[in-house]
């Protein structure tokens, strides 16, 4: 590896939209074969910097300096030839087109004379050899639509990385990624990283940023804030100078005496899980975890009453659950409420308004007589906007328009306003900044704190850790341990083998 240097130098970067300074004078430097961690709250300006870097937005104010010479992209294609690529948390991939062809666009090899036609063979070998390199194990020849999401997030790191790559941007590059291919992910940066890359990674999970990176800089109200060596910085430092305040441990809990078992399932089997007994009772965080594909939404769906039971029971509360016609309204009106992993597909309706957001769940509760009086909604939703401290001025404003902490913040408001005892949160805080996971953490204490129960899914296996009283893991679609705090090690690695399928069970 080469002796490291300053690869990328930003001095002064401003970027403005009508009405907003997005990024305020933003400098700091990027060296050859670093991590260097780019963190900050939604709305931080983290997204914005780093589409200028890449040729996306055009810098407004301030200089850019690649390897020492001034360089200001023309467009994306122009810093791509210059060694700039980004792979972006939306995928992008062509979903018709093999996987070569993916990784090949826009610069296709090709064969022939005066009559050129495209080289497939020599694009399908160059692909295939590349991800053999970085240790993916996918057909060059493949359809991408034939592949799950973390394996087109692979696909599109091999792309970038495909040309001389002098800096490389990755946006929320574990957001969909299970354990196992988070490991596969981190392996393929470090070797990046040793052939002398300088790697921008932007991520909300603290974990990531202490295992992988090298420095950390903070972004707060478009402005840069600071950067830190990792080795000299600490979890409680960061999220301070993330939120401009202090907000001590994050996973700050107040353990309660458990109360009478909420909801409990007996030999549970549906769309695939089979035989899933647990038990929640009142006062405790009860943590499900296991990979993608275990089973633990289609658990939480099937008690909503949103999937199909084949057999089992369950109860709530001492009594039985009849299956026959259980629904997501009977449920609501048994006290269970559920947040869904997909928030923009099933936990809310992006076009409307806050206000039409907050009140669905109960809109038969607070209007019998089916007319909505306007004025008493608006009330109720504003209530619940200070409550959670959505940052609105207005409950009239569009939901999609709000920062993704801040739509998961309307989602849980919605559930909040039902006053139910049990509430099933399906990775509550999956792609929201620290700001926002602190308050939602500290909401579940509050919650649990009153006499509620928590069922929690969550693939961060930190916060899995760090806010459970007890924790099932599934595997295979079946409870495969069930660990008490206090009493069992609440580690990650060894949570992480009950998960695959080797655990214990404590009676």
């Amino acid at each position: 590896m080469e002796e490291t240097r300053d690869l990328l130098e930003l001095k002064n970067l401003s970027k403005f939209f009508p009405g907003v300074v997005a990024v305020d004078d933003v400098s700091f430097t990027v060296r050859s074969g670093e991590v260097h961690v780019l963190i900050g709250e939604n709305g931080a300006g983290k997204s914005t910097l780093v589409k200028m870097i890449a040729g996306i937005n055009p810098i407004d104010k301030g200089e850019m300096y690649l390897e020492g010479d001034h360089f200001v992209p023309d467009d994306v294609v122009d810093a791509q030839t210059h060694g700039i690529n980004m792979v972006h948390q939306e995928l992008s991939m062509m979903s018709n087109r093999t996987v070569a062809q993916n990784i090949f666009i826009g610069r296709e090899p090709m064969k022939g004379g005066l009559i050129k036609s495209l080289d497939i063979k020599k694009m399908n070998e160059e692909s295939q050899k590349m991800l053999n390199e970085l240790g993916v194990k996918i057909d060059a020849s493949s359809k991408t639509s034939d592949l799950s999401i973390a394996m087109q997030q692979m696909v599109e790191l091999v792309k970038a990385t495909s040309s001389q790559n002098k800096i490389l941007i990755l946006d929320e590059p574990t957001s969909s990624l299970t354990a196992p291919e988070i490991k596969s992910l981190f392996a393929i940066v470090r070797k990046l990283k040793k052939s002398g890359v300088g790697i921008i990674y932007i991520s909300h999970r603290m974990n990531e940023m202490f295992e992988l990176g090298d420095r950390i800089t903070v972004m707060r109200d478009g402005k840069y804030v600071g950067t830190r060596e990792v080795k000299n910085t600490n979890e409680e430092e960061i999220i301070s100078m993330m939120i401009g305040r202090n907000i001590g441990t994050l996973f700050d809990r107040t353990y309660n005496e458990c109360g009478e078992v909420l909801l409990e399932t007996k030999e549970l089997t549906g769309l695939r899980f089979k035989n899933v007994s647990i038990k929640v009772h009142s006062g405790e965080i009860v943590g499900m975890a296991g990979l993608v594909g275990a089973g633990r939404t289609e658990v939480a769906k099937a008690i909503f009453g949103y999937d199909p039971i084949d057999s089992g029971r369950i109860i709530k509360s001492g009594r039985e659950i009849k299956l026959n016609g259980h629904s997501p309204r009977k449920a609501i009106d048994l006290g269970i409420s559920y947040l869904p992993e997909d928030r923009k597909q099933e936990g809310l309706f992006l076009d409307f308004t806050i206000s039409d957001n907050i009140i669905p769940a109960v809109l038969g509760r607070i209007f019998p007589s089916g007319i909505v009086n306007q004025k008493k909604q608006k009330e109720i939703a504003e209530e619940y906007v200070k409550k959670m401290s959505v940052a609105t001025t207005d409950s009239g404003k569009i939901v999609g328009s709000l920062s993704g902490g801040n739509q998961q913040k309307v989602a849980l408001a919605k559930w909040l306003l039902t006053q139910a005892e049990v509430f099933i949160f399906d990775e509550p805080t999956r792609g929201i900044d620290i700001g926002a996971k602190a308050e939602i953490y500290a909401l579940m204490d509050e919650l649990v704190g009153n006499g509620a129960g928590i069922l929690m899914i969550s693939s961060e296996m930190n916060e899995v850790c760090g806010l459970s009283d007890r924790i099932y893991a599934m595997h295979d679609g079946v409870v495969s341990g069930e660990l008490f705090r206090g009493i069992d090690d609440f580690s990650e690695d060894n949570v992480l083998t009950i998960m695959l399928g080797s655990g214990g069970n404590h009676e």
